[in-house]
């Protein structure tokens, strides 16, 4: 596993490449195996490869312009009336697809949604009317999904600064 978070890297630069649907599979599979609270699962994803889509996705955010290149993009949801913890449990969710996506040759990005866009708070009604997702779920997060255009540097261990570690109290 610590191969996979070493090399797990934000990346906004796709090859035009398509994503097998097998691996799409393993990583919605993985998605779906993420801790909420209460055991809700009360996330939803929208599958998004249209082009035109994808371009339109891309002007949510001011930071989101790269999302149009990606082969697909994940819109991570999640309803608020079924799950207590919308932001966590829809963020563990979106990890268990940058690490899944890492296990798969893969890589993504965490584009925000939910109190994005400008002005903030914008870009979840924008995201919603586009792909149609109903009035009573939230969008959390967009999650491109392809083959790096670049291989990036795994992080090191030397990231690992001792001075933040505290046992028993601060």
């Amino acid at each position: 596993m610590i191969d996979a978070i070493r090399k797990r890297r934000s990346v906004r630069a796709f090859l035009k490449k398509e994503v097998p649907e097998e691996k799409l599979k393993e990583i919605l599979l993985s998605a779906s195996f993420a801790p909420t609270s209460w055991g809700t699962k009360a996330w939803e994803f929208v599958i998004v490869k249209d082009a035109e889509r994808k371009k339109a996705l891309s002007k949510a955010t001011a930071h989101s312009a790269f999302v149009k290149d990606a082969p697909l993009v994940i819109v991570v949801c999640y309803d608020p009336k079924t799950g207590r913890r919308f932001k966590e449990d829809s963020s563990i969710c979106a990890e268990h697809i940058h690490l899944e996506a890492v296990n798969q040759g893969l890589a993504s990005c965490f584009v925000q949604v939910a109190d994005a866009g400008d002005p903030p708070g914008s870009a979840e009604p924008y995201v919603k009317k586009l792909l149609a997702i109903p009035e009573n779920l939230r969008v959390q997060c967009m999650m491109p999904v392809g083959y790096a255009k670049r291989e990036l540097a795994p992080h090191k261990e030397s990231a690992l600064d001792l001075k933040k570690i505290h046992y028993e109290s601060f």
